[in-house]
């Protein structure tokens, strides 16, 4: 890698409502594709890349995330970021988590979803301190496993994002994950707010790039979901 990134916040306290029942009796990482958790799915997918340490936030159904985290190798090492008494949204979680965070930048992860390929590698490869404050990850709509919304970022020759806005549909989707300066989080909100935000001052400021996914991308959000995410990994 032309540049080293040793830490990652993987955003895990989501309720899973999407998943029903699933949900209700399992915390949506710890729903198993392919043979293991969505969770290690992502923490593998970091240990491989050269990430050591992982912050993962937790709430809903708390302890039985906890005792799967003791179950992980050693590698990434693991810290807990509790928000059982306040879900804190994604952009909440991570400004809480930042003391617990190593490294600048750092990646953010979402622990719904599986990439194949070299998704890490791609965002740290891109990174260009001065100019950007974050460089996220997209996956064309087309070939999304598992999502059925309308897309989310058209993406510039100049490689900046622009949101879907008004359009019926965008080409590409957000693959939930992305590389930032941990400056983003500097004047944001004491209670729970999106990720949203700090994407939004960086498409103002001009500093959110993005690079396009080349590998496989499966987003598990409904019972559906899981079963085709089962069927084209294990295809």
């Amino acid at each position: 890698m032309t540049n080293a990134v040793s830490s990652a916040m993987v955003l895990a306290a989501g309720l899973g409502r999407r998943l029903g029942d699933i949900g209700r009796r399992t915390p949506k990482p710890l729903v198993r594709v392919a043979g293991k958790a969505l969770l290690d799915h992502v923490l593998d997918e970091l240990g491989a890349a050269g990430v050591g340490t992982a912050v993962v936030n937790i709430h809903h159904l708390a302890p039985q995330m906890r005792d799967h985290l003791k179950t992980r190798p050693p590698t990434p090492k693991i810290a807990i970021s509790d928000e059982t008494d306040l879900l804190m949204d994604t952009g909440g979680g991570v400004a809480q988590a930042l003391p617990l965070i190593e490294g600048d930048p750092f990646l953010v992860a979402a622990s719904d979803c599986i990439r194949r390929g070299d998704a890490v590698k791609s965002l740290v490869d891109a990174w260009e301190h001065a100019r950007m404050d974050i460089v996220m990850l997209l996956h064309p709509r087309e070939t999304a496993v598992g999502f059925d919304g309308a897309g989310d970022f058209f993406l510039g020759a100049d490689g900046r994002p622009v949101r879907r806005g008004d359009a019926a549909q965008a080409p590409f989707v957000y693959a939930g994950l992305f590389l930032c300066h941990r400056r983003i989080y500097a004047n944001t909100p004491a209670e729970p707010f999106s990720n949203n935000l700090v994407w939004d001052r960086a498409i103002e400021t001009g500093r959110l790039f993005a690079v396009v996914n080349e590998g496989g991308w499966f987003h598990v959000g409904t019972p559906a979901a899981i079963s085709l995410a089962d069927e084209a990994i294990e295809d």
